[in-house]
């Protein structure tokens, strides 16, 4: 719900561990656990798993890139994402675009904002 909310999206699929086969072979806690989820948001779809029983690792050595074309739309999925996440660089205007930030949301997802292209490139 959190990142449909965030890019403005809706889930068009959402199965949990305890709805599927797998519903036996996990621990009772991991019933509510997301076993396959899609979202939605204009052309993007948006794929995801909650980590299997014992298997979580802290994401590393990537960001989720989004490139948007509306100013007011990146400050808004960005001030979203930062909220409870870490800023690690400030949605700012750049050689490049007319906005570009960093921000590692509350689940530990790393996200690079990038918004059109500056004028003159």
């Amino acid at each position: 719900m959190f990142y449909a909310a965030c890019l403005g999206g809706t889930i068009t699929t959402m199965l949990k561990y305890g709805e599927s086969g797998l519903a036996s072979q996990v621990p009772l806690e991991w019933q509510g656990r997301v076993l396959h989820a899609s979202l939605m948001a204009g052309d993007l779809v948006l794929a995801g798993v909650d980590a299997a029983p014992g298997e979580y690792v802290r994401p590393q050595g990537f960001f989720a890139l989004l490139d948007l074309n509306e100013v007011a739309e990146a400050e808004r999925i960005f001030t979203a994402l930062a909220e409870r996440g870490v800023i690690r660089m400030p949605l700012q205007e750049t050689f490049w675009a007319q906005r570009f930030g960093m921000v590692t949301d509350r689940f530990g997802i790393p996200w690079e904002i990038n918004c059109g292209a500056a004028q003159g490139l």
